[in-house]
């Protein structure tokens, strides 16, 4: 079973997903589908069709999310070393050809949000930041070529 590590913002989003599904999706799902039951012959009947289908969908979800939580573990940004990019690590970065500046926070895979400029460290900017400090010269190869910054900061929000 593979260890699956995690901010601590990370696992609280997890878990409160996990319960969001429980308590709410879940009730309503049985709700619809006790309603759909009610309108006679399940073999025709959409709306118990398409609530069956969301239950499922639910469940794994939830199985999966179960999953994810139990395989976790949180790591503890204050033992990682505040001058190298990590996990949890907010880096400023400037791109070598451009001149433009640019942040991202390194996360899970779970975590990542493009739009939040939060990245995985398993994309091919995060790996080829992991463990690189201030001023030192990154690249990294993407689907349109090779991207080229210089590590302007780092920082643990």
């Amino acid at each position: 079973m593979d260890r699956l590590f995690l901010t601590k913002d990370g696992y609280n989003k997890i878990r409160t997903e996990l319960e969001r599904l429980r308590t709410r999706e879940r009730p309503a799902v049985i709700d619809a589908i006790a309603r759909a039951r009610e309108h006679g012959d399940l073999s025709e009947n959409a709306e118990y069709h398409s609530a069956k289908e969301r239950q499922m969908f639910i469940e794994k979800k939830i199985a999966e999310l179960q999953d994810k939580l139990v395989r976790s573990e949180i790591i503890d940004e204050s033992l990682m070393a505040k001058d190298k990019a990590y996990l949890g690590a907010t880096v400023t970065l400037k791109d070598r050809r451009t001149g433009e500046q640019i942040r991202y926070t390194l996360v899970s895979t779970d975590e990542a949000d493009f739009e939040q400029n939060k990245i995985s460290t398993q994309s091919p900017v995060g790996r080829a930041l992991l463990g690189k400090g201030v001023g030192e010269q990154v690249e990294a190869k993407v689907p349109v070529g090779t991207l080229a910054y210089e590590i302007l900061d780092i920082s643990r929000d």
